[in-house]
């Protein structure tokens, strides 16, 4: 699995399992069996997703190494408060059912996210999480965080996809050695996405399905993707991207993607 250092020198695999609105458990936890046996090494999650649980038994049931596995999760707007966030990654922590955690995310930039992220920086210190990082921060309020606390966020995690292509927010994070992860990196199926003409066209060259080249559009920018599905045979052919045997798309077909679907 190809990976990308975050800005404190962790590694984490730049293809991640996200498993956002698969709240039914035994769903949840299917999937991201089917994920892990497909090859991937990084789930996200969030508290606010409902299925930590499931994410947790998974992975133990998986047999996996707890130290190749990469596990992701976030703070909620209720817990946006120094006590409260102490409180919510410790009841996040039984529910994943570990004892540290490779990356803890502030989900919204809402609250007393102030106090929040002091509360992960201590815990970050601690040792009890290797990474933190944001959400949804645009850029404004992503400078202002910055300036203001001791340690920089690692990640922002934001909607980035061939209609939301984010390049300036990208050039602002590079600037700040921070790392934009693309949430929703398929669009949500939006707008008929997996039809678009452009990308089938781009697809049919290289025998490779519309989301296959989203995808690796977006890991030849060095973002990082979290692409969600309960179907086995689509969690398989998302994974196979990454392989490295994979050729690389000529630019100007990438061309085509930054201009024309913006």
């Amino acid at each position: 699995m190809n990976t990308i250092k975050l800005n404190n020198g962790v590694e984490m695999p730049i293809l991640g399992f996200g498993v956002y609105k698969i709240d039914n458990y035994e769903e949840c936890k299917k999937a991201c069996l089917y994920a892990i046996e497909a090859g991937y090494r990084h789930i996200d999650t969030a508290a606010i997703y409902m299925n930590e649980k499931a994410v947790g038994d998974a992975i133990k049931e998986s047999g996996i190494d707890r130290k190749e596995m990469f596990i992701t999760t976030k703070l909620w707007i209720q817990d946006a408060d120094y006590d409260k966030a102490k409180k919510a990654f410790q009841i996040s922590m039984e529910k994943l059912g570990l004892d540290y955690l490779d990356l803890y995310l502030l989900h919204m930039p809402f609250g007393n996210y102030y106090s929040a992220w002091k509360a992960m920086e201590e815990l970050y210190e601690a040792g009890h999480i290797k990474a933190i990082g944001v959400c949804n921060f645009y850029k404004e309020r992503l400078i202002d965080f910055v300036y203001n606390h001791k340690i920089m966020p690692a990640i922002n995690q934001i909607e980035t996809h061939p209609f939301f292509q984010r390049w300036e927010d990208q050039e602002l994070m590079k600037e700040y050695n921070i790392t934009l992860e693309s949430w929703a990196p398929l669009a949500e199926g939006s707008n008929n996405i997996f039809n678009n003409e452009i990308l089938k066209s781009i697809g049919k060259k290289y025998n490779k399905t519309a989301a296959q080249v989203i995808l690796r559009w977006l890991t030849q920018r060095n973002i990082p993707i979290i692409p969600k599905s309960i179907h086995k045979e689509r969690i398989i052919e998302r994974r196979l991207l990454n392989e490295k045997t994979y050729k690389k798309f000529y630019f100007n077909y990438f061309f085509c993607i930054n201009i024309v679907l913006q």
